[in-house]
């Protein structure tokens, strides 16, 4: 792959001078152009071999184009706030919303290649990262982004050369440090790292371009170049998709109907009750066993994520309370989850989700969540059906994620009966102080039950997990309902607490 890069490829100042300001002006526009089309972001991903020009060329592009509406940022070692939480949350900050380009000068691919060379991890752990990053990508380009990946290479004679030039001249000393000298020694396995990195991840969806870094007159040129073909033709791509676009529309009725009506939800004991009483022992008893589980020493590594999805007026906001009462109002926050706001419609989907994990130490209770497009956005035909099925893959990879980096995630599905549904609506209707909770999207939710219930079986067939089990709650009785999430939580802590003796 690295071959064809070190032919030696020079473009005269005269060429230069003539080309680049063609190039500097049509790039400027396409920018524009996808600025006001605003259908899709452009994520540029910079790599390569250290002094082979990759800082310049994010200058230059930086230069050419509009940097108002450009998203720079460069990656080096993780801070605390970052190496809290799982490895792919600061680069998911990063991304630029539609309209924009967004630079990462550095990514997702410098730890895992690094980490190889360095032997840290074997060649297992390199390919599941590389299985990831695919996936990621993937991920990305379904969400409508365009991604561009540039690898600047330079032979190994080249790279030598170029760090002396650098480290002689006073004016860019600076830029060569001792650390660059420690890997041109491992040059050889960086290149064979790298280039197995590359040739793996190289999709039709997200290809490399590798680009000579030797003379800095044909890498701008052949850089910009690239660039530009690339934003014409997404440019052209979305203008005959809009001239296109088919309405969406919702799952039909009987999408995977089961050849009987007993499924996981209305197999459940709705008739489970707790005396007040027990009731407020109980509660007691595993509110204290919360509290003190939340400030165990061993917690400080751990993270918990607790996700409550379930029917309207299934008791969700009351056992929320019962739980963020057993802790320090420091320790924990709680994001409810409505329709995505214009800033969430201009990310990928599961970007609102990614910036709201704690770091450790910490607890985050999503109100509603990632599943809304599994759930309502299905049944509802807010996305399409390619939407909503490639959404299984991407939750569960995200789930993974989140508990190979010590989370803990708790999910429940907190259940009721379509009879007392219709009991504690009429109950909002007639308490002043709980009209607030009743509305008419409910009162039209309540009509799709069945497709609701077709969606909720089929979410935890496809994303109940070792790693992320979803728990289904029996809650006609609220008291027994709270009980059991409370000590299903308490239960999912210790496990996970005592694993690590």
């Amino acid at each position: 792959m690295f071959e064809a890069a070190e032919i030696g490829h020079k473009v005269g100042k005269e060429e230069f001078s003539r080309r680049e300001p063609q190039l500097r002006a049509a790039l400027l526009k396409a920018q524009y152009d996808v600025l006001q089309t605003g259908t899709f972001p452009v994520v540029i991903v910079i790599g390569g071999v250290d002094g082979a020009g990759k800082g310049e060329t994010v200058n230059l592009f930086n230069e050419w184009m509009d940097p108002r509406h450009i998203v720079t940022r460069a990656f080096g070692e993780a801070s605390d706030e970052e190496a809290e939480r799982p490895p792919m949350w600061r680069f998911w900050r990063a991304l630029p919303p539609k309209g924009r380009i967004g630079i990462l000068f550095g990514s997702w691919y410098t730890v895992p290649i690094v980490d190889r060379v360095l032997r840290r991890t074997g060649s297992a752990q390199l390919m599941q990262s590389i299985e990831s990053i695919r996936h990621f990508e993937r991920m990305l380009v379904d969400e409508g982004a365009l991604v561009i990946k540039f690898w600047f290479h330079l032979s190994k004679e080249a790279q030598k050369k170029r760090l002396k030039s650098l480290e002689k001249d006073p004016k860019t000393r600076w830029r060569v440090a001792p650390t660059d000298w420690e890997r041109f020694k491992m040059y050889d396995r960086f290149r064979r790292v790298s280039e197995e990195a590359l040739r793996e991840t190289s999709t039709g969806e997200a290809p490399w371009t590798v680009i000579e870094g030797t003379d800095a007159n044909y890498r701008s040129l052949t850089a910009g170049q690239v660039l530009l073909e690339a934003l014409h033709a997404r440019l052209a791509a979305a203008h005959k998709a809009k001239a296109a676009k088919p309405a969406l529309r919702a799952a039909p009725a009987a999408a995977q109907r089961p050849a009987d009506t007993r499924n996981v939800i209305n197999t459940l004991d709705f008739s489970a009750k707790l005396s007040r009483q027990d009731y407020a022992r109980q509660l007691e008893k595993f509110q204290g066993r919360l509290n003190m589980l939340t400030r165990d020493a061993r917690f400080r590594s751990r993270s918990v994520i607790a996700v409550f999805e379930g029917q309207d007026a299934a008791g969700k906001g009351s056992s929320i309370r019962r739980i963020t009462a057993a802790m320090d109002a420091r320790h924990y926050q709680v994001i409810p989850i409505a329709a995505p706001s214009e800033e969430e419609r201009a990310q990928p989907y599961l970007w609102r989700f990614w910036r709201h994990l704690p770091r450790q130490g910490r607890v985050t209770i999503f109100d509603r969540s990632w599943y809304g497009r599994v759930l309502v956005e299905r049944v509802e035909g807010f996305c399409s059906e390619a939407d909503w099925m490639r959404a299984y893959h991407e939750i569960n990879d995200f789930e993974e994620q989140v508990a190979r980096h010590d989370g803990v995630l708790v999910k429940f599905w907190v259940a009721i009966t379509k009879e007392e549904q219709l009991r504690r609506f009429r109950e909002r209707q007639r308490i002043e102080f709980k009209q607030f909770k009743i509305t008419d999207e409910d009162w039209r939710n309540r009509k799709k039950w069945a497709a609701y219930e077709r969606a909720v079986c089929d979410m935890v067939e496809r994303t109940s997990t070792a790693h992320a089990p979803w728990h289904l709650i029996p809650a006609n009785d609220k008291l027994y309902a709270r009980i059991t999430m409370l000590k299903t939580l308490c239960s999912r802590l210790e496990a996970a607490l005592d694993g690590e003796r």
